[in-house]
């Protein structure tokens, strides 16, 4: 799976690449991330992106050139031409079935706003999937694709230890309840021991605790899920 990340900070990402499953699986070749600086498509001695809205208002809006100009030569730097993707408040609220419907897309193009968003022509020329995080507001895209390509990597055949893993996870395939409490030595910590159920060995009984406090869990934390 590729992902291109356009964004007029590329400083904020390569922390973010060298860490933990996302790291290994770069180096395994499961994952490719590209960085590119839209700046580099932007004109001028001081390669200007923003400037003021029409009809007056606060901030900058990253103006509608040099970013079209940015995607399409970044779709041309591979064969599949890839979805672009928008991170964005306005956009489809981002969940686990969401995830699974992107994560057969083999390349995206994640396209990171700042300031007061793009120029609206931007959307009408591009047509990109507006994705949103959740209902409040971030300094900027960044993080929102750092969420994107967190979410989705997980898909990829190979990069987890257990493919069992992200079968079992909250919200995987179609599973709207929440998971079971996880446990580990030592058996017991200042009183609090690990129930005697899961050190029976009786997969049976263990899997028919976990459905049930699975269904707990949703109940007491997310009963809206339930209700769904």
């Amino acid at each position: 799976m590729r992902f291109d990340i356009l964004t007029l900070f590329p400083e904020m990402f390569p922390g973010y690449m060298s860490q933990s499953i996302l790291n290994k699986s770069i180096e395994r070749g499961l994952v490719e991330i590209h960085v590119h600086n839209m700046r580099d498509w932007a004109e001028g001695r001081h390669h200007k992106i923003d400037d003021t809205p029409f009809g007056g208002g606060p901030g900058m809006i990253l103006m509608v050139e040099p970013v079209v100009n940015c995607v399409r030569d970044v779709q041309a730097m591979a064969s599949q031409p890839g979805t672009v993707i928008v991170t964005t408040p306005q956009g489809q609220r981002l969940n686990q079935p969401m995830v699974e419907e992107l994560a057969v897309n083999q390349r995206m193009i994640l396209l990171c706003g700042r300031y007061e968003g793009f120029d609206q022509r931007v959307i009408d020329v591009l047509r990109p999937l507006e994705v949103s995080i959740g209902d409040y507001i971030l300094n900027g895209g960044e993080v929102a694709s750092m969420v994107l390509v967190d979410s989705l990597v997980r898909m990829v055949p190979g990069v987890l230890g257990d493919e069992q893993s992200s079968w079992d996870d909250s919200f995987s395939r179609g599973n709207r309840l929440l998971e079971y409490p996880q446990y580990t030595r030592p058996r017991d910590f200042e009183g609090h021991q690990v129930p005697e159920i899961l050190l029976s060995g009786n997969h049976g009984e263990i899997e028919r605790w976990r459905k049930a406090k699975s269904l707990e869990n949703t109940r007491d934390k997310r009963s809206d899920l339930l209700d769904e």
